[in-house]
């Protein structure tokens, strides 16, 4: 589906039919299927996640189109899915988010409108370069004669790159969201099971090969987010220094084991403690930027989710309780989906899970 400046992109719209859930991070594709049993239970029908060439992905700018397409083909190869409609995101920094307040008696074409508006007046790119969409937040606690609108901006290109790599692969894009925003439907999913009472300030830290995201959520609603270029590339790249390997040779024997028995105190024990510095590091610029000098829960996301005595080594280092995120804990899964594979590769399945719950929420 082309997307273009005149229409409204679907950052907010919800989609009814069964939708694949796509997030092409800087490393690989991860595919997500989900299917609704009743208004209780989902169940995970497929999913994969696919190795992308280096560098198809920097800095989350697609760079390669014709490398992300062909990834995104052999996911859905791998996943054995048959739904043909997807949702993909565009990264939180290639985004504007800003929060408008209008007149809450506007009917839908007069708030389009207002919002066009002030949207003009709001990004900094010529409107004819953008995608934009809104939703209405509630009303005003200012005035209640007033409503909050959430409007949500991104570049075309952004918008159209991913749109053109998932129909190389013969998917329709249904759905453009924002990875901050698929994050969150995510963390709906957890937050129940969270100990302690609510309110809760929740932290989700998404530690990938590139970027480490921060995102703090108050009441499950985000209130601050942000990147920082840290992730488990400098561990890869550690590897090869320490042990005269290729950056293809380090990334496999990281996964797969068969790493000299110096490993693990030569390279990994320090890479954990520079893990968990980056944490509180994050947190600490949350909390000169709030009123908040500590959170209730921490949550870590992402593919270094996976190494062992990582959540043990941050719980020192930030004093905060921590667990490894797991959006699919009250989900069933189908026989198609080894448990434990999905119970292992969850944590870096965040984005993709929400958004393929757009189909549904």
């Amino acid at each position: 589906m082309r997307l273009n400046t005149q229409q409204l992109t679907t950052f907010f719209r919800k989609q009814g039919s069964p939708l694949l859930g796509i997030d092409i991070s800087s490393t690989a594709v991860k595919l997500i299927e989900l299917r609704r049993l009743n208004t209780e239970r989902l169940r995970v029908e497929s999913y994969a996640i696919e190795p992308l060439p280096q560098n198809a992905v920097v800095e989350k700018n697609i760079t390669n189109l014709e490398a992300v397409s062909e990834s995104v083909r052999a996911a859905l190869k791998r996943a054995q899915t048959k739904v043909k409609e997807a949702a993909v995101a565009v990264s939180s920094s290639s985004a504007i988010s800003k929060t408008l307040t209008l007149p809450a008696h506007l009917g839908t074409d007069d708030m389009e409108a207002q919002v066009n508006l002030q949207a003009d007046q709001n990004i900094p790119y010529p409107l004819e370069e953008v995608n934009l969409d809104f939703q209405v937040i509630g009303t005003s606690a200012h005035n209640p004669e007033e409503v909050d609108v959430l409007l949500v901006a991104s570049r075309s290109e952004n918008v159209d790159i991913r749109v053109d790599a998932l129909e190389a692969a013969g998917l329709k894009t249904k759905i453009v969201d924002v990875e901050s925003y698929a994050m969150e439907k995510a963390f709906r999913l957890i937050a129940p099971d969270l100990p302690g009472d609510e309110p809760r300030t929740v932290a989700v830290v998404d530690i990938g090969a590139t970027m480490t995201t921060l995102t703090v959520f108050e009441n499950e609603r985000i209130v601050y987010t942000r990147d920082q270029a840290f992730g488990g590339r400098q561990l890869t790249e550690e590897i090869m220094r320490c042990y005269g390997m290729s950056y293809e040779q380090a990334d496999t024997n990281k996964r797969r084991g068969g790493l000299p028995d110096s490993y693990e105190a030569e390279v990994l024990e320090p890479f954990k403690e520079n893990m968990a510095q980056q944490v509180a590091r994050s947190l600490q610029f949350f909390f000169g930027a709030s009123q908040h000098n500590s959170v209730d829960h921490i949550l870590l996301a992402g593919g270094c989710a996976a190494i062992v005595g990582a959540t043990e080594v941050i719980e020192e280092h930030t004093a905060a309780p921590t667990t490894v995120a797991n959006p699919f804990g009250r989900m069933t899964v189908s026989s198609r989906v080894p448990p434990q594979s999905l119970t292992e590769d969850a944590p870096s399945l965040m984005i993709a899970c929400g958004l393929a719950l757009r189909s549904y929420h």
